[in-house]
């Protein structure tokens, strides 16, 4: 009984040593190599289950600005200017400047009869500006919006003057000619592959030959008293109601496209305006609108508000909703931007480039009746002399660059006050008209240094 007690408890024994010593020469054998086998396995599985893990998500940084408030809109345009973007900074500061300047010069700067010339003068040149806006986003150029303007105002006059046609029939005739005019040239820079440069230039000695060919001998057609054409620059609505009108009609338009467009965003989960922002945004346009419409009504001289002032704002409006607002607008941007990246998107290019001349044909026909109508008529000078020159450094000095894919509608309103309000205060000060010339020049070279030295700092910021 002895033995077999001592035996079990023996091979208990044994088999226990035995269990220990393999463990242990497991452990002695496995633990250079499977230890570090076991270590990189934890890190890989600690990886993987991070990598699963949700993410935070990235915060937009303009909704960073937003919460911060002022201070965070203030460190943001810092953050802009230093990165290039100054948009239309400098042309907002050299209006005020130019203001201040002509009105301590001469006390009539700033009178509403100036004003209102100011207005009326920008019109029919800042229409053709809108087209130039258009081209120039294609990094493109139109040489030709001068004597396009003289073949559209040519075409009216020949047809309601001297051929008795429906005045309205013949400005939508003259209009339409524009449009042709553009078509062909976007046809030679489209699908043959004519530098735009070379079409429209051609096409500015073509098309003057045109227009001195339909004036025929005498050279002139004069504007009929009372005509549509005549209108364009000489109505004004005198009813004060008109001016406070357009002004309350733009305030509650701007302040409900905002509102729209916050909705929309806040529907798609991205950031959007607060509504403090809204507010500060419209009281701004609402003082400029009713400041303007005062101008144009309450002060002595006051004629009310100019007909030819609504159209080009109406431009103005449509031609940014167009480009700001509709696939056609991106696409735009997007050819300006880089031709060969948007015709693998699938952007048919020349279609683009066809319709942007189109256009700029079409309003430099439309404009080139508001200079017929300023000047009492048609001849076979109109469109000539400096109306190429202001109408391109409008839309440059307004802020649109040259080299494409960046710009503004409204470049063309800014644009063209700057100019014209120069104009106006040199006449005031019976300035020579060489010396108008000089200072345009020397106003159309900053610009395009401005925007020169703003792409290159965008560039080092890595902004572009």
């Amino acid at each position: 009984m002895s033995d077999l007690t001592k035996e079990p408890a023996g091979g208990a024994s044994e088999t226990a040593a035995d269990t220990v010593t393999e463990t242990a020469t497991d452990t002695v054998t496995e633990s250079p190599a499977d230890a570090a086998a076991e270590t990189a396995e934890t890190a890989e599985t600690a990886e993987a289950t991070a990598a699963d893990a949700p993410q935070p998500a990235a915060v937009d940084p303009r909704l960073l600005v937003r919460e911060a408030g002022l201070a965070g809109y203030l460190a943001d345009f810092k953050r802009r200017v230093r990165g290039g973007e100054l948009g239309s900074l400098p042309v907002v500061i050299g209006l005020i400047v130019i203001a201040i300047v002509f009105q301590l010069k001469n006390s009539s700067f700033l009178s509403a009869d100036s004003l209102a010339n100011i207005g009326v003068y920008t019109s029919g040149l800042g229409i053709m500006a809108v087209g130039i806006v258009f081209v120039l986003l294609l990094g493109e150029i139109d040489l030709s919006v001068g004597s396009v303007a003289g073949v559209g105002a040519a075409v009216w006059a020949v047809l309601s003057v001297t051929h008795g046609v429906n005045d309205w029939l013949a400005v939508l005739i003259a209009i339409a000619a524009g449009v042709v005019i553009g078509v062909i040239h976007g046809f030679f820079f489209a699908k043959i592959g004519v530098p735009a440069f070379v079409v429209t230039l051609a096409g500015f000695l073509g098309w003057s030959g045109l227009q001195i060919w339909m004036m025929g001998q005498e050279g002139s057609i004069n504007t009929p008293s009372g005509s549509l054409v005549e209108n364009l620059t000489g109505y004004y609505f005198e009813d004060k109601a008109a001016a406070y009108g357009l002004a309350l009609v733009a305030v509650l338009a701007y302040a409900g496209s905002l509102l729209l467009d916050s909705k929309r965003r806040k529907a798609a989960a991205l950031t959007s305006r607060p509504l403090s922002e809204i507010l500060l945004r419209t009281g701004v346009v609402a003082l400029i609108a009713f400041v303007v419409a005062y101008v144009l009504n309450e002060p002595a001289g006051a004629r009310g508000l100019p007909l030819a002032l609504v159209l080009f704002l109406a431009v103005l409006v449509i031609a940014d909703f167009v480009v700001r607002r509709t696939s056609y607008g991106r696409q735009i941007f997007a050819v300006g931007g880089n031709a060969e990246a948007a015709r693998r998107a699938g952007i048919n290019v020349n279609k683009i480039r066809i319709s942007v001349f189109a256009i700029s044909g079409m309003l430099a026909a439309f404009g080139g009746l508001f200079i017929a109508s300023l000047s009492g008529g048609a001849t076979k000078n109109l469109g000539s002399g400096n109306t190429l020159m202001n109408v391109i450094a409008a839309a440059v000095i307004g802020g649109t660059s040259l080299f494409g894919g960046r710009g503004k509608i409204w470049s063309a309103l800014l644009g063209m006050l700057v100019i014209q309000s120069i104009q106006q205060g040199l006449n005031l000060l019976g300035m020579a008209s060489e010396i108008q010339y000089m200072i345009t020049g020397a106003v159309l070279l900053a610009a395009v240094v401005i925007d020169s030295v703003s792409r290159r700092t965008q560039k080092t910021a890595g902004r572009t």
